[in-house]
């Protein structure tokens, strides 16, 4: 079976990708020439499924850092960082919390602070879940303040 060099749709005996119009010709010839080309780590992976992977939960971070490191393409790296971004803001915002947990237990009322870290979760989930599905549909979403900061440095 052959499959398209560009997209990974099978194609058989066709000159051209059915999915994306390739020419699976042009792609065979370079490689024949004697040069060999080193190829991208992340030569394989569709932009989309890349700029998803930055947000994934716990090790989405990891993720978003080997992307903006390795990766030279601009939607995967807008979206690397903007996963950074994120993981960042979290951190800073979980600190402030505990620092206020904190004040609010010696004032014996920290059963209050109780309530936000569920909420917290939840919204950082929800969060995380429609900027997976954005990246997905191939969209560039700047977040309100965050977004427009990454769009100058993924340039």
């Amino acid at each position: 079976m052959a499959f398209c060099s560009a997209c990974g749709q099978e194609i058989g005996t066709a000159g051209f990708c059915p999915k994306c119009g390739a020419s699976q010709g042009a792609a065979a010839a370079p490689a024949a020439g004697g040069a060999a080309v080193a190829a991208s780590p992340t030569e394989g992976l569709q932009e989309n499924i890349a700029g998803l992977l930055c947000y994934l939960p716990v090790v989405g971070w990891i993720i978003a850092l080997i992307f903006v490191l390795v990766d030279k393409r601009s939607f995967v790296k807008f979206h690397a960082l903007q996963a950074l971004g994120v993981c960042v803001s979290l951190i800073v915002i979980y600190f402030a919390l505990g620092i206020s947990m904190a004040i609010l237990h010696a004032m014996n009322i920290f059963f209050l602070g109780l309530f936000l870290y569920p909420i917290l979760w939840l919204a950082t989930f929800l969060l995380l879940i429609f900027l997976m599905y954005k990246a997905y549909q191939h969209e560039r979403y700047q977040l309100p303040v965050l977004g427009a900061i990454v769009a100058g440095m993924a340039k």
